[in-house]
């Protein structure tokens, strides 16, 4: 309980102090759309990590070679726990937005620095909001900022368990051409999931694999890509666990 309880009143510290850094990022914003958007990632991925090493989690990465220095790329993973932004978002080395649920778009000062971010609040439940999702994430990609999401939807609660992988996600690569950079968490749900509300010391690993590439993919063929794209996943899963 006392590693939950630090790690909320980290996140509730960061918020309040973070005010004035708000300001002087929107005044930046004014000026250099791009470096506001850097300056802030920068900023969300410190509060990560900290929040990450109060709750005890130690994450072995690999496969950080694939990840893209610049430019819009798709990031697809599985998704087990409330954790997996942060262990993710950490790692990535080009600007990258999220797709979040809508209800975090509706915490004070939180939802600031997400849009700062480039993140989208969807309701998943809204075929039109779903729609205005995509478009919006193509136009991102065109403009150089990636997109991390989980296709599955929402987060497994069965553990070495896989959900299907929505195929409107990839719509985003399809439109734009963006390869896609999968990557799969084991373990995460360890942290927090598995026994609430306690938060436990967890050893997590993380394993990015190789850009799947669309450019030059036909209509037809990029059908397939759904299932290629959690085929790996799952792969990266089952060839790390242990």
């Amino acid at each position: 309980m006392l590693r939950l309880v630090t790690a909320l009143l980290c996140v509730v510290i960061f918020l309040i102090v973070s005010i004035p850094i708000l300001l002087v990022e929107w005044i930046v914003g004014k000026f250099n759309r791009n470096a506001r958007d850097i300056h802030s990632q920068k900023i969300i991925q410190w509060i990560f990590k900290v929040i990450l090493v109060l709750c005890g989690v130690k994450l072995e990465v690999e496969g950080e070679e694939y990840l893209p220095a610049s430019g819009g790329a798709l990031y697809v993973g599985n998704h087990r726990s409330i954790f997996d932004i942060l262990i993710v978002y950490t790692r990535l080395k080009a600007v990258t937005g999220i797709i979040s649920k809508k209800e975090m778009g509706k915490v004070p000062i939180l939802a600031i620095w997400m849009r700062y971010i480039n993140c989208y609040f969807m309701d998943r439940n809204d075929i039109k909001d779903g729609l205005k999702m995509v478009l919006s994430s193509i136009e991102k990609i065109k403009n150089g900022i990636g997109i991390l999401i989980f296709p599955e939807g929402t987060r497994n609660k069965e553990n070495h368990t896989f959900l299907p992988f929505k195929g409107g996600s990839f719509k985003i690569a399809e439109k734009s051409k963006c390869d896609i950079v999968p990557f799969a968490i084991i373990n995460s749900a360890e942290i927090f999931e598995e026994h609430k509300p306690f938060i436990k010391k967890t050893r997590v690993k993380l394993i990015f694999g190789a850009p799947i590439a669309t450019k030059d993919l036909s209509k037809e063929e990029f059908k397939e890509i759904p299932d290629k794209a959690r085929n790996e996943v799952i792969r990266l899963y089952q060839s790390h666990m242990g």
